[in-house]
Parts: C-alpha cells; structure tokens; sequence
C-alpha cells in the first residue's frame, strides 16, 4: 500500500506479555508533549489493550478536567466472515480508511499489534518506518525471533516472527525503495545484573546481526506501569490529584529510559518539526 506522510511506527511481537501497548502508548503520549501530532491504530482486535488506555485515559482526563494532550484513536476489529479472501480484503479496505484518514494530517502514526499472526498484522508490519520489538529480559522470549543452541550460542532456526518481518521488509522495499528501521528493545530489564542477563544481551546482538536490526536498551521492570493503566496516564503525565508532575524516583527513572528508547529509535524529529510548526 503506497502512503507518504506520516512516519509510521509499528509494535510488535508474537509472544503475549511483551509490553508492546504500554511501549506504543508511552511512545505515542511522549510524541504528544513533545508537540507532535499523533494518531494510533490498534488492530489487536482480542485483548484491545491500547484502545483500554486510551478509554482510561480520555474518562480519567474527562472526570479530573485536566488539560492533557489526547490521541486520535482508531481501534480496527477482525473480519469473520466465511470467506478468508473477503475478510482479507475487508480488513484491507478498512486499514487503509484509517491510514488515509490521518497520514497527511499527523506527524507520527503509531500501531500496536497483537502477540499473534493475523493479516491486519501483516498489513501494519508493511507499513512501518520504525519497527519496535519489546522482548522481555529472558532467553524464552528470543523464542520468538530465532531459535539459538543453547551449548554453542550458534544460530539454529529463524522462527516465524522473523520470517513475518523478513517478508514485510522485502514488500515495503518493493514498493517504495525504503527500508524497515527495525529495533529489539529489552524490555522489564533486571534492576540487577545476572549471567542470564548477559546471556540475553549477548544473544540478541547475535540475533540482531543476523537479521540486519538494531538493539536499544528498554525499560525496566517497574510496578508504576500496572498503577498507571486504570487511569490512561504516563509517566510524562501529572498522575497526583492536584495534578501536579510526580516526583518519585520510579518516575523520573522510566521517564529518562523513555527519552533514551526515542533517542535510540532515530526517529525524523527534526525533519518532521519545521512541518508541524508550519502547519
């Protein structure tokens, strides 16, 4: 699907419980109080986490009356028909409403994807500039990208993830010339260093070699997430009730990890905002 516009990034993972909606949701609310347009599609039609957020987030905002950036939000359900071919192309039309719909009136669009193969999946995946794929700190979780001897640390087997990206970056560069920027971002990292750790980190830079991607440092294990979701907020958001910006030390930490991950992520900022303040 030929597109210009905004800069699009994609979430993934197949393995459930990666992190990818709080990724996307913090990614897509820091963009928002840096000043940037932004748009999000969920097209995870079973958990529908990131459309929970931003409901969270648009009722807490209602209730609190707070002057907070808000999302333009699209939530896209899986077609059931009988026929796989007309549900595909449904799907497809559907996608691409919503893409039409924002690409030209944002800076960035930001899509969380489901921990499964499903043909919205491999639409989003086609589309990415950036591709972000939260892994947990553990070597089970690299499962999901490859399968790696664990006596050698030799590579064995691309599992299907990869080959669903592999494919999405051969069709984006056949129909427009320009590469997926796809990055590994651990994820719920270890306050403490281990020799699984090292391992993790070892493996995925073998990982990331192989496939032709990057490896950011993530986000580490931190409770604030969980009590941020009932509420929709960030940690880029005033969460106390006289709507004053938290000053805990959790807070400040996972804010400096957030700025580090877009810093990573190499994202156009400074090509998009000469746009955005123009406009």
């Amino acid at each position: 699907m030929a597109r210009h516009g905004a800069h699009v990034i994609v979430v993934g993972n197949e393995k459930g419980g990666s992190g990818k909606s709080t990724t996307a949701f913090h990614l897509a609310i820091y963009l928002l109080h840096a000043g940037y347009r932004v748009a999000t599609i969920d097209v995870d039609s079973r958990q529908q986490t990131f459309t929970h957020y931003v409901r969270n987030r648009r009722i807490h905002i209602q209730e609190r009356q707070l002057n907070l950036p808000n999302l333009k939000h699209y939530h896209l359900p899986t077609a059931w028909g009988d026929s796989v071919k007309d549900n595909n192309k449904a799907e497809f039309d559907v996608f691409r409403r919503a893409v039409g719909e924002v690409e030209d009136r944002v800076d960035f669009l930001v899509i969380d994807t489901p921990g499964f193969d499903t043909n919205l999946t491999r639409l989003a995946h086609s589309l990415a500039d950036t591709l972000v794929t939260p892994v947990n700190d553990s070597l089970i979780d690299l499962n999901v990208l490859a399968r790696i001897n664990p006596e050698s640390g030799s590579f064995v087997e691309t599992s299907h993830y990869a080959r669903l990206v592999q494919r999405a970056r051969s069709e984006r560069l056949a129909v427009d010339g320009h590469s997926v920027d796809w990055v590994l971002v651990r994820n719920r990292i270890s306050m403490l260093g281990s020799r699984n750790s090292r391992q993790v980190h070892a493996t995925l830079d073998l990982i990331a070699t192989r496939f032709g991607c990057r490896v950011a440092e993530g986000i580490a294990e931190r409770v604030i997430f969980r009590s941020l979701f009932p509420t929709g907020m960030t940690v880029f958001d005033p969460v106390d009730e006289d709507g004053t910006e938290s000053t805990t030390m959790s807070h400040v930490s996972a804010r400096q990890e957030y700025r580090n991950l877009v810093a990573a992520l190499n994202l156009p900022l400074g090509e998009i905002e000469p746009m955005r303040l123009s406009a």
